[in-house]
């Protein structure tokens, strides 16, 4: 008979949804039905049963094509490279379970290397203002539970995260929420009109890069100065501005999700750093949190794992022993690959081919790449080596962090595939050869 496994978590978005219903075959080997679940969600557990999956490594040949070896030439031949790179790189983790993450922050402390994470290209300059300013956040929970007031700022969650609104923000009835929608006032700022600012109630199109100004003018309403605003601040009209402020301040409890429309324009970690103020601002007369719009299921994973670890989230510089080191500009992987500083890279659970800019990928290309990535992708198509994993979530488990830093024990629900590794016991089993080497004087 089918069995109906419960409370699964989904390997798409920081949503990270752990309500998932899945049917498989009593074989355990087929993903039948699933529920609770958003339409990429879906594809990513239905990929986990295909049979277009990898279940062997691919070396690229002299000819350039790419030829199936075993896990163990995969494992000796990343070993040697490591060992013999001056500066290499891992890179990715946002789909990687914290176990392959505290796993590769080992092979990168023997390597003497970089290590980096998706972070470094999107919310990277978040990171950069709560150093600076502090994070008055909370859980997602708290705010199902307790939000009237809701401020999604340069993120379209029905696109990025499309359960979120349904799950958390809008749509539901907490303890303290019960009439949901009906008594929440949602706003929306973005340049676009995008499908979230269809369901809200005010929707403020913000001159593109503009941002910081208008949260300046929020901040100046909010302590009292709105009659010295100007007609109009950010393409916003002055009545608008102080409108909407007044439904901040007269908020019972208000949460602002941000996305990277903040971290991507100009402003950048500037954008977040007055964020954090006028959250600071509307908490001397109302209760207000605020929250970065994380993408990857599991890239707050890797900020949490290697602070506890080495001190830092990322941009991480392991090239002296015994001493993690940080500068991002410096230690940032578009950085280091546009100045042509790294000699090996390791992309894991991403697709960098896909999002790093041309020249960088172009400049890491001259070098030994591997991906280690369930997927065929962009980067997989480029690499010397491509190295196919287990997908958390489908067929191993572990511990994943959702956007609010909330840890969640993610189910494995099928098998993998026969002979398939996943991250943690293939970045170990790496780091245990590299040992090997070195023990043997082959480094």
């Amino acid at each position: 008979m089918p069995k109906v496994i419960e409370n699964v978590g989904c390997p798409y978005c920081g949503c990270a949804c752990d309500d998932v219903r899945v049917t498989v075959s009593d074989d355990g080997k087929d993903i039948l039905e699933v529920e609770n679940v958003c339409a990429i969600g879906n594809e990513i557990f239905k990929h986990g049963c295909s049979e277009k999956r990898l279940n062997l490594p691919r070396l690229r040949q002299p000819d350039g094509t790419m030829k199936e070896i075993s896990y163990e030439e995969a494992i000796e031949w990343t070993a040697r490279h490591l060992i013999k790179a001056k500066k290499p790189l891992m890179y990715g983790f946002g789909s990687t379970n914290c176990e392959g993450q505290a796993a590769a922050a080992r092979v990168m402390e023997i390597s003497g290397g970089m290590l980096d994470n998706c972070a470094t290209i999107c919310h990277g300059p978040s990171f950069l203002a709560i150093f600076d300013n502090g994070y008055p956040t909370c859980t997602l929970g708290e705010v199902k539970n307790r939000a009237d007031v809701i401020v999604y700022w340069g993120s379209n969650p029905a696109h990025a995260h499309p359960r979120h609104m349904s799950r958390y923000s809008i749509f539901p009835r907490g303890f303290f929420t019960g009439k949901g929608q009906k008594k929440r006032t949602v706003i929306v700022i973005d340049p676009r009109y995008t499908d979230t600012a269809n369901v809200a109630d005010y929707h403020l199109q913000v001159k593109q890069g503009h941002d910081y100004e208008l949260f300046n003018a929020f901040r100046t309403v909010v302590n009292g100065y709105g009659d010295d605003l100007p007609d109009e601040v950010a393409g916003i009209k002055k009545e608008t501005i102080i409108e909407v402020a007044e439904i901040m301040k007269n908020a019972r409890f208000g949460t602002t999700f941000f996305g990277m429309g903040l971290t991507h324009t100009d402003g950048r970690n500037h954008n977040i750093d007055i964020a954090i103020s006028l959250t600071r601002d509307l908490n001397k007369v109302s209760k207000w949190t605020i929250m970065a719009m994380r993408g990857h299921y599991n890239i707050a994973g890797p900020g949490v794992v290697w602070s506890w670890t080495f001190g830092f989230p990322y941009c991480l510089d392991l090239t002296k022993q015994n001493h993690a080191h940080m500068n991002p500009g410096e230690t940032s992987s578009v950085d280091m690959a546009m100045r042509d500083e790294v000699d090996m890279f390791i992309n894991i659970g991403t697709d960098a081919g896909a999002h790093f800019p041309y020249p960088a990928v172009k400049q890491l290309k001259k070098h030994p790449w591997v991906t280690i990535d369930p997927n065929i992708n962009m980067a997989s198509e480029i690499s010397d080596l491509h190295i196919p994993v287990c997908i958390c979530g489908v067929d191993v488990g572990g511990i994943v962090y959702r956007m609010d830093n909330v840890p969640i024990q993610f189910r494995k629900v099928i098998d993998p595939p026969e002979g398939v590794m996943d991250d943690e016991t293939l970045l170990n089993k790496i780091a245990d050869r590299m040992e090997e080497l070195i023990a043997k004087g082959e480094a």
